[in-house]
């Protein structure tokens, strides 16, 4: 079990240092803060794919409510709480954005782990003009008895 532990901390590590370096190599803009409840439920062998409610606040203070869903593929085993993850986002300079700027689809890497409370991370690309990056602000907290690695999507809507 404590290698579990472990193998989760080193890969929650691993995604939020990559995260750093790909925002910093990229040139970009701090557009604001992305923060997400995303909803419990079960794992699969090969992934899973849960409801999330997302909160953006836009560097001037102003906020903009986003719906969606996180999916994984890969090893996605066990049962989880809800948690929640936040997420610096990047755009690179020069690039223009209006309202509901992060709609659009999200990809990346995802690595996280829970017995009793856990961590995980995810580290995302994407939106509806392809130039936003999610870098993981703070490592997700999460409850339950769980461990994910592989690819994830976040899906986000504007909230109507």
């Amino acid at each position: 079990m404590l290698n579990f532990a472990r193998i989760a901390a080193v890969s929650a590590i691993t995604l939020f240092a990559g995260g750093h370096v790909l925002a910093e190599e990229a040139k970009s803009t701090k557009l604001g803060v992305l923060e997400c409840t995303i909803e419990g439920g079960f794992g699969l062998l090969l992934g899973s794919s849960k409801k999330a409610t997302c909160s953006f606040e836009h560097a001037d203070g102003t906020t903009e409510q986003y719906t969606g869903e996180l999916s994984k593929l890969g090893l996605d085993i066990g049962v989880s709480g809800e948690s929640y993850m936040t997420w610096i986002v990047f755009t690179p300079i020069g690039n223009e954005i209006g309202s509901d700027a992060l709609k659009g689809k999200y990809a990346g890497i995802t690595a996280g782990a829970s017995v009793g409370l856990g961590v995980g991370a995810n580290a995302l690309i994407g939106g509806s003009n392809e130039k936003i990056a999610l870098q993981p602000l703070s490592v997700e907290g999460k409850t339950g008895l769980n461990l994910a690695v592989g690819l994830s999507s976040l899906q986000l809507t504007p909230a109507g």
